[in-house]
């Protein structure tokens, strides 16, 4: 019987003769920003197709966390990123929604429509704490994907799988 768990190392399989004590890895591979995005993506939509537009984004926030850890993935809330000028760092110049699996920043709205400046501050993000992937989640839209913006600092696509 074969088994996967995904979480902060990546996606683990293990094979299991029915006895939880004899659990053995076959493999184990850090996850990518992009499969670390698909999950995401999966759960607000699930999110969004349940509940709806209206919410506060605090909601969304801690109910899309539960549903990442849940789905084994590692979810920090409120993280701060500091900010360098003139050679002193200041602790908090922003702060992250979510970081999933210590590698995807995942920034949540609710409002009518996202502005331009919300793409360029998540790409700010990005720079800042040298990530390569950002999802900008709109809740308040009325189809989430129309709410969805990725921003990219210097990724390239997956290689296709062999």
């Amino acid at each position: 019987m074969w088994a996967s768990r995904q979480g902060r190392k990546g996606t683990q399989c293990f094979e299991s003769s029915g006895d939880l004590g004899d659990l053995r890895v076959r493999t184990s591979h850090r996850m990518t920003e992009n499969e670390i995005a698909k999950i995401v993506l999966n759960e607000a939509f699930a999110l969004h197709t349940e509940l709806g537009p209206g919410l506060l984004e605090t909601v969304y926030e801690v109910l899309l966390a539960h549903k990442l850890r849940a789905a084994g993935l590692g979810v920090e809330r409120q993280i701060p990123i500091p900010i360098r000028y003139s050679g002193v760092t200041f602790d908090e110049g922003f702060r992250a929604d979510l970081l999933v699996e210590g590698i995807v920043i995942v920034e949540l709205k609710s409002v009518d429509a996202l502005l331009r400046v919300n793409g360029k501050q998540l790409l700010t993000q990005l720079r800042l704490s040298e990530r390569r992937l950002g999802l900008l989640i709109n809740f308040g839209a009325e189809h989430l994907k129309e709410g969805i913006k990725r921003v990219v600092n210097g990724l390239k696509e997956d290689p296709p799988n062999p």
